[in-house]
Order: C-alpha cells, then structure tokens, then sequence
C-alpha cells in the first residue's frame, strides 16, 4: 500500500466524524418526518425514503415489468430523439441531475452531447451514486463528476457542488418525478430549480400524461407485485433504521387513480386494528387506515407548458410518443 497516498490520521478521523455527523443528520429528519407523518390526520411518509437501496432495486425491477410503461416508453422517446436533445442542449454543457439514481439515464444522453463540461448528479444513496460513477467513467473517462449525497429539495445538497457559472447548465430531470409532488409543490420545485440557473440555461425534464385508468392503475399494482414490495420496503427501513415494530403481513399494498386530481395515489392499508411503535412513540391504527406514501400526477401536454411559463422557463419544444403517453419537455430559464 502506498502510505504516502493516504491522508493523515487526523484527517481521517476528521472525515469519519462528518460521515457520521452527516448519517445521523440524516436519522434524525428520517425520524422527525416519520413521527410527523404518521401524526397526521391522513397518516402520511414522504416518498422519498422509498429510494434506499433495497427501495432503489426494486424500483429498478418495476421498470423492466410489462405493466409499467413509463419507462420503456420514455426509453423509446430518447432513442428516437437523442441527436435532437443534444442538439438543443448544445455544447460545453453542464448537465445537473437532481434524484439521480443509477444515473441510467443520464449515460446516454452524455454520451451524445458535444464535448460536455461537467455531470453533477444527486441522490440520497452514496453506493448507488459510487457505483453508478465508476461505470460512466469507464465509457467517459475524461467527463468531470462531481457526485453529491443528499435530498435534492435542500439547499445544502445544492451549495455542495462546485460552481459552474461559466458554463450553460441543463437540469435533467427524468423518470415523471415531477408527478410525485403536488401541483403547489411542483410549481414551488420548478422555480427553485430556475433559480439556480442562469438567463439561457436549460431543462430537460419527463412529464407522464393524462390517459386511460385502465392503463394508469395496471401500472402501479402490477401483476408481479413488486410495486408491492417497493411500497411496503419502507416499512422495512423505517424498522431496521428507527427502531419501529411494523409487522408487514399487517399491512396491504394498494394503488388506484383519483380522477379529479388526476394522480394516481399509492398507500399501505393497515388490515387490522393495531398498534405499531416507532422510537418509542406508539401510534393507533383502525382496520382500513391508509399510510399515503405517493402521488404521481399526470399532466396535459398544454397544462405542463403553463406550469413551465409560470415558474420562470420557456418551453422550447417536447418530444412524445406515438400514443400520447408520456412527453419530455426542453425549456429555458427566460
């Protein structure tokens, strides 16, 4: 081993004590959210802490169901589209991507883009981003990654990365995630991310659209139920990472479109009166008492232009599918 590669001692204890400072942080909003959410009225848990590792591969496994066509249809949208999204982003480029995951979706699209700057991609998981760093460089070994730990809806996680203001910067935001907020939560989303760009920067960004229920609710109770798995893993990490009693058999997936609020709704159905504690609090449950862990939102091709407008882009151009599924959306900060 080179010795003289290693930091010295106190520098590392210094950084291992940030690590943990940072991982009990972490527990802590974990914590705070969860003893929150389960408070209310409408018990509820942030979508979010569905993306832990576990959370991350089975999400990953939905994506290659049948019932789920959102991301083989986005898939089709780049493939056909990929030069013209290059194209539009231009050169020199910096591309932001905020939830990043296994980065699947960004290599491509790098791949294709004319001598781009830097990747800056975010994500809660730092052995998904790891991983996920270490294969891109091996297809694009001289691209500058600047990976960045945390929940990208916080500022910290964004006054970590590296200036870039001399370069034009592009936020790519993939996968519908935009459908798992509010529509107020959305608008708030996309002004922050406006606000952390420059006149003339850009997004590129995956809308899901409004379409047959039939086809929405397939989607989300799949017929392989890994969606359910997906869902009741997060009583799993709220167990082994908080202490809490949740007995899994004593709850049920379910997923169903509010017409209305055009979103489909994903919750955990408690199949019993019971009582589950988590850090020492107890909290009550009636048979039939829902936990709402997701929303995911469809939009109109028109109405996601008007959000667009109103929170500080202008939409340059979409590109969707033939069925009229799903679209990705390039707009500028104005």
């Amino acid at each position: 081993m080179n010795m003289a590669a290693q930091p010295p001692a106190d520098k590392r204890d210094e950084s291992d004590r940030g690590e943990s400072d940072r991982n009990e942080g972490c527990r802590r909003g974990f914590l705070e959210d969860v003893i929150r959410g389960l408070s209310e009225l409408q018990k509820t848990l942030p979508c979010k802490y569905l993306y832990d590792e576990a959370g991350s591969e089975l999400f990953e496994q939905i994506c290659k169901l049948e019932d789920y066509y959102l991301t083989r249809t986005e898939a089709q949208i780049f493939s056909d589209h990929l030069a013209e999204m290059a194209q539009a982003i231009g050169p020199d480029a910096v591309i932001i991507e905020p939830g990043a995951g296994n980065c699947a979706k960004a290599e491509p699209l790098l791949a294709s883009l004319e001598r781009p700057a830097a990747y800056l991609p975010m994500d809660i998981s730092p052995e998904i981003l790891l991983a996920a760093r270490r294969r891109i460089h091996t297809h694009l070994p001289n691209l500058d990654i600047h990976a960045g730990v945390g929940d990208f809806t916080e500022d910290e996680t964004w006054a970590a990365q590296p200036p870039m203001e001399a370069r034009r910067r592009v936020i790519f935001f993939p996968g519908s995630t935009i459908g798992n907020f509010d529509p107020d939560q959305a608008r708030g989303l996309l002004r922050a991310f406006a606000s952390r760009l420059n006149k003339g920067d850009g997004m590129l960004i995956g809308t899901d659209l409004d379409k047959d229920p039939v086809i929405l609710e397939r989607a989300y109770n799949d017929s392989e139920q890994v969606t359910a798995r997906f869902n009741k893993n997060l009583l799993t990490r709220i167990n082994n990472e908080l202490g809490a009693d949740f007995d899994l058999s004593r709850f049920a997936h379910r997923s169903f479109y509010h017409p209305l609020r055009c979103r489909v709704e994903m919750h955990l159905v408690s199949l019993t009166r019971q009582s589950v504690s988590v850090a020492g609090r107890a909290f009550a449950f009636l048979e039939g008492e829902t936990i709402h862990t997701e929303n995911s939102h469809k939009y109109s091709l028109a109405g996601f232009r008007d959000t667009l407008r109103s929170t500080g882009f202008v939409p340059i151009r979409h590109w969707s599918d033939s069925s009229s599924h799903y679209a990705i959306h390039f707009a500028e900060v104005h």
